[in-house]
């Protein structure tokens, strides 16, 4: 501290001491408040934020895949050779086959459009999140040649169907006769019904086992592609563009950020939006510091002449303010980060409280899929939220400061 300049010690003691202009000192606390709050606001909602696109992800990469591999023509002939080839790969951990195509679903005169997906359960397993999502039944029970199925909630409670009744499958390919194009028709027995959390799925998808998808659209031994699953989710476009090298047949090879491109860009602009919306509230409270600094200046012109007299340079007096609405803004941002921190950490078990006091409850459960309020703190946000808003405090000191260093020593002492 010895070796600090002037400046800075005076910038310092104008922080600590007590004002003659009470006024002065309320405008400061306001200011420091007003920082601290909009940092915790940007922290709180970004980290809310992350943690509904972590709960997103996550439920529909239960479902959809991280990769997949699929034939040009919509079909994979030799997909064990497929198979074979992908595991090679040393970042996938689980490969599994799969048949999809167009269906519609029809129950007691109720019929439904639907997206009908055939699978092996003990592949299905490794790649996808089901068995945890299961309501009623187990995926286990879709046993080859016994012609189960397994529905979303909403697809079920659509149709009115419950667990054992039997539904009829209607396939887009139809059986052609003298008389007439007949539409290929079986009958399955639903045995599980499945909730993920995301309307898409719950509303359009039916399971079945894959030998019996193969034999109701004539596929024979041939799939629509292969599901993988690879250790790192967001390494997955490089990870597919490297799997190109362990094919031999032609084959298409997407991620999950190209199947659900626009939902999470859309999900990426809203957090930007955000963090700048919210950004505003933490430059008003900045350029407090602007009236602050003005009112601290008007008050310590006497000060500053003395200081000029004694051979302080312009540049030093602009030092002195810059340092003190530094200080302002690096308590009111100090105060900020620590609540935000605090309660993005703790807030599942602070807004129940605060539900519960209140009587009310902000994510019905019989309106959202996400009743809670997830929570994904990233440092990175934290980081850049500190970083954006300490720079906003200095360039409001800069304004105040270079006004006191243009101070003439004579004129502010006339009257003094």
């Amino acid at each position: 501290m010895a070796n600090l300049r002037y400046e800075y010690w005076v910038g310092l003691r104008y922080t600590r001491a007590k004002r003659r202009n009470h006024f002065i000192s309320f405008i400061s606390l306001i200011s420091m408040l007003g920082v601290g709050l909009g940092v915790a606001a940007l922290i709180v909602v970004l980290s809310v934020m992350n943690g509904f696109q972590k709960e997103l992800r996550t439920r529909i990469l239960g479902v959809a895949s991280h990769i997949q591999v699929s034939g040009v023509t919509g079909e994979l002939d030799d997909w064990t050779k497929t198979l074979r080839g992908v595991i090679q790969h040393p970042r996938v951990q689980a490969a599994a086959p799969y048949v999809q195509a167009q269906g519609m679903l029809s129950f007691d005169q109720q019929v439904r459009g639907t997206v009908v997906r055939g699978i092996l359960p003990e592949a299905e397993e490794k790649t996808a999140d089901f068995a945890r999502h299961m309501k009623a039944g187990r995926l286990e029970d879709l046993a080859p040649g016994e012609f189960n199925m397994v529905l979303g909630m909403e697809l079920a409670r659509a149709l009115g169907v419950r667990i054992g009744d039997k539904v009829t499958l209607i396939a887009p390919q139809g059986l052609v006769t003298p008389a007439a194009v007949l539409p290929r028709l079986k009958q399955f027995n639903v045995t599980g019904v499945f909730e993920v959390g995301m309307f898409e799925f719950d509303s359009g998808l039916a399971l079945i086992h894959m030998n019996d998808a193969q034999k109701l659209y004539r596929m024979d031994d041939r799939v629509s592609g292969v599901r993988l699953k690879v250790d790192d989710l967001f390494a997955a476009p490089r990870i597919g563009r490297e799997l190109l090298r362990y094919l031999d047949a032609d084959a298409l090879v997407s991620d999950w950020t190209r199947s659900h491109a626009n939902f999470f860009r859309a999900v990426a602009i809203e957090k930007k939006m955000m963090f700048l919306i919210l950004l505003l509230i933490v430059a008003v409270a900045a350029f407090n510091i602007v009236s602050t600094l003005v009112m601290a200046v008007t008050d310590k012109q006497a000060d500053i002449a003395i200081l000029r007299t004694l051979g302080a340079s312009p540049g030093g007096i602009m030092k002195v303010f810059i340092v003190q609405g530094a200080m302002i803004g690096t308590i009111g941002l100090g105060l900020g980060v620590a609540g935000g921190v605090l309660l993005a950490l703790n807030i599942e078990t602070v807004v129940p409280a605060i539900e519960r006091a209140l009587g009310i409850q902000f994510l019905a459960k019989d309106v959202y899929y996400i009743s809670d309020l997830p929570s994904d703190l990233q440092w990175r946000d934290v980081g850049i939220i500190t970083g954006v808003s300490f720079l906003l405090t200095l360039v409001a000191t800069l304004y105040p400061s270079w006004r006191a260093s243009r101070i003439n020593p004579a004129e502010a002492l006339r009257y003094e």
